[in-house]
Order: structure tokens, then sequence, then C-alpha cells
């Protein structure tokens, strides 16, 4: 296993993700998810893990919850191509059901084992501001369980001096059946992020 010595660009971080075996969700896995993006790029984008479309594609936010995603960062006037994209577990964890594959969350021994990528992917993109989509991304970024609600629209800081910003998880959208409440859920996640947009033009 690579040491945080000796991974210090965004390649050799992919390369050791793809050997990770710190906890056992690699063995079900179809492969590991790094992050994607600039490599110095001031926003970084977390969620809680990779979905079935991602597990397959081996590419973060490219499924349903994705497109919600994008929708949304357009809305917020924030372009997707200058973020890193990235999740708190690199790997799929799902229950097979026939021939689906259903999301489970992942637990907290698995977000601490998969906290070390992460770390790393901040040491080395140095995003000016990260933002956590959801409790499992926010939990792992505050090394302790935090709720969403209590956090969300704010720039907070870390202990380590980063800045984050808490919202939902794109798929929290997707669960949503009344449209009414959707739209409006939505609109709350656009305003979200556009906090952070003024945040990141003031910090520039």
């Amino acid at each position: 296993m690579a040491t945080p010595t000796t991974i210090t660009t965004l390649a050799a971080l992919r390369e050791a993700e793809a050997a990770c075996t710190r906890c056992p969700l690699f063995r079900k896995a179809t492969q590991v998810v790094p992050g994607e993006g600039k490599t110095k790029a001031r926003l970084m984008l977390v969620g809680e893990q990779p979905g079935n479309d991602e597990d397959l594609t081996g590419r973060p936010f490219v499924g349903p919850a994705g497109r919600v995603l994008d929708r949304a960062l357009e809305e917020a006037g924030i372009d997707r191509a200058e973020a890193f994209v990235t999740n708190a577990v690199k790997h799929f964890k799902f229950e097979p059901r026939g021939k689906r594959r259903l999301h489970q969350r992942p637990d907290a021994y698995e977000i601490e084992r998969c906290r070390w990528w992460l770390d790393l992917e901040r040491e080395i993109v140095k995003p000016a501001l990260v933002v956590a989509l959801g409790a499992t991304a926010a939990r792992s970024l505050f090394g302790r369980t935090v709720t969403v609600s209590g956090l969300r629209g704010e720039v907070r800081t870390l202990a380590d001096g980063g800045r984050v910003l808490v919202t939902i998880h794109p798929s929290f959208l997707l669960r949503i059946e009344d449209e009414r409440a959707k739209a409006a859920e939505f609109g709350r996640l656009v305003e979200d992020l556009k906090v952070g947009a003024r945040f990141l033009k003031r910090a520039a």
C-alpha cells in the first residue's frame, strides 16, 4: 500500500486507489471510482459513494443523481468542468436484488477507512472550497457524525483550516414524488451552491 508521502499527483492517487483493500467493499464492486477534474480546481464536490452507473463506468456522478447535480450547478452559475468531483467512499456498496444492485449506505467503518483517499485528494487539489453533498460526505470531512440540516448553506471551517459548505445529496431529489416539493428542494440546492459560488468569487 502506498503511503501519503509517496502520493503527490492525481495519477499516482488513482493507481493507489485501484489497489485499495482498506475495507471489504472492493471485493464486490466492479472497479474503484476515483475523483476527476482539474488538478488545482478551486471547488471540490464530494458525494457519498459511486452508484451503479458510476461503478460500471469508473466515473463519478454520471448517473441520475449526476444529471440532477449538473442541472443544479448550471443554474448556480458553476462550471462542472472547472471543479473536482469525487466521493467520500470510492467503491459501490450494494445489495443484489435479482438483476438489480440496490444502493446501501456506507457505514462508519467504511467511511473512516476511505477518508484516507479523500484527505489525499484535498491535499493534492487544494480547493478553496469543498461542497459536501449529503451526510456521508459531511461526516467524512468533519470526522464525526453531523446533520445536513444543522450545517446547511453556510461556509464552515474544518479543523485543518479547509472551508466546507454542506448541502443535500442530489439523489435525495430523486426520492421525492411530489413535483412541487421536488422543485422547492431543487431550488434550495441551487441556492446552497450559489452561496459557494459567491464565496469563491470573494476568495479569488
